[in-house]
């Protein structure tokens, strides 16, 4: 279902009929479901300290769609397309600008560039959403991947969102594709935010990939007004575990362009872990952790890592003790929101 877009929009507006349907009230204040594809004119703040690429992605694309971030893994874009094209979007500058897919030429590059680096052992395959894709498409991904490595082992981990706003993609054969072409080494990572999210479909969706023996691991993202509450996250979390999936990550927002009035304060995060750990087993604990928005990689948030705030910034450190810096929202989300 496409809704009415804006021609000053750069991320399209669009989500799909079952997820729509999900929603129970279409004023994204008051339904959860509803605030994360309707958009607002909360979008059109953009703070000093946003851009179009948070993560400094372009920084580490050595070929077209493929991002070298971590020197063992690698992310490969290979669909711009969304079945739901969530508000709070990190990777908006490239998301939905088009309808292509990755084109046969770049798919060779990127297998070639894997083929040619023996330190990489996972590629992650996102987007968009690769499962936008039809099944030959993304059995030829896996097969291209595969065929540039030889006998080296890859594993792949398949991000989408699909189970959760269209579940009906997830079929047996899709499942069966993907574990024989990624010769059993499919992960999916998917996307819960909350609780109203987890339905019958979406169980029986999550059923179809764990029998076919395809772990799944889920990435929340903590988001303002809508699961930045204990009694959310924790139905959410001990919820993934009965359908067997595991939560991985709640990410604290990144400095996207027009994401402001979604994002929490670190100490809000902080302090929800905290509840979380007095409440779950630590089956059902995600690592709370946010990608620095200097281009600086993935964190753990911890009372540890977290440092305090000076001059507006909460000082962080990443795992070899460097200081970065993420801004301190508080005040002006309020200002957003008001």
């Amino acid at each position: 279902m496409k809704l009415p877009s804006r021609v000053d929009e750069k991320l399209p507006e669009g989500v799909s009929r079952y997820y729509a349907s999900l929603a129970e009230s279409l004023d994204p204040e008051k339904d959860p479901i509803a605030a994360q594809f309707m958009r607002t004119d909360a979008e059109d703040h953009v703070l000093p300290h946003e851009c179009s690429d948070p993560l400094e992605e372009a920084r580490y694309m050595p070929v077209p769609r493929l991002i070298h971030r971590y020197p063992n893994r690698v992310l490969l874009l290979a669909c711009e397309r969304c079945a739901t094209y969530c508000r709070h979007c990190f990777r908006r500058h490239f998301t939905g600008q088009s309808d292509g897919q990755i084109r046969s030429q770049d798919l060779a590059r990127a297998a070639a560039y894997v083929g040619a680096h023996s330190e990489i052992d996972e590629v992650l395959i996102s987007g968009g959403d690769p499962l936008m894709l039809d099944d030959a498409r993304l059995v030829d991904i896996l097969d291209s991947m595969n065929a540039a490595v030889g006998i080296r082992p890859l594993v792949f981990r398949i991000a989408t969102r699909m189970p959760v706003v269209m579940p009906a993609r997830i079929t047996q054969a899709l499942a069966k594709r993907m574990r024989e072409h990624g010769q059993g080494r499919v992960w999916i990572v998917t996307q819960v935010n909350h609780p109203r999210e987890m339905t019958s479909a979406f169980a029986a969706a999550m059923t179809c990939l764990v029998d076919q023996g395809i772990p799944v691991l889920n990435q929340t993202v903590l988001l303002r007004g809508i699961n930045d509450d204990l009694d959310v996250l924790t139905e959410l979390f001990s919820g993934l575990l009965r359908v067997r999936v595991k939560p991985y990550y709640l990410f604290q927002g990144d400095l996207a362009a027009g994401t402001s009035h979604f994002r929490t304060t670190i100490d809000a995060g902080l302090d929800l872990m905290d509840g979380l750990r007095d409440r779950l087993s630590g089956m059902a604990m995600p690592t709370y952790a946010v990608d620095l928005p200097d281009g600086g990689g993935k964190i753990a948030l911890t009372r540890a890592t977290v440092r305090g705030v000076e001059d507006g910034y909460y000082i962080l450190l990443d795992r070899n003790g460097r200081q970065h810096r993420y801004p301190y929202e508080d005040r002006l989300a309020d200002a957003v929101m008001g």
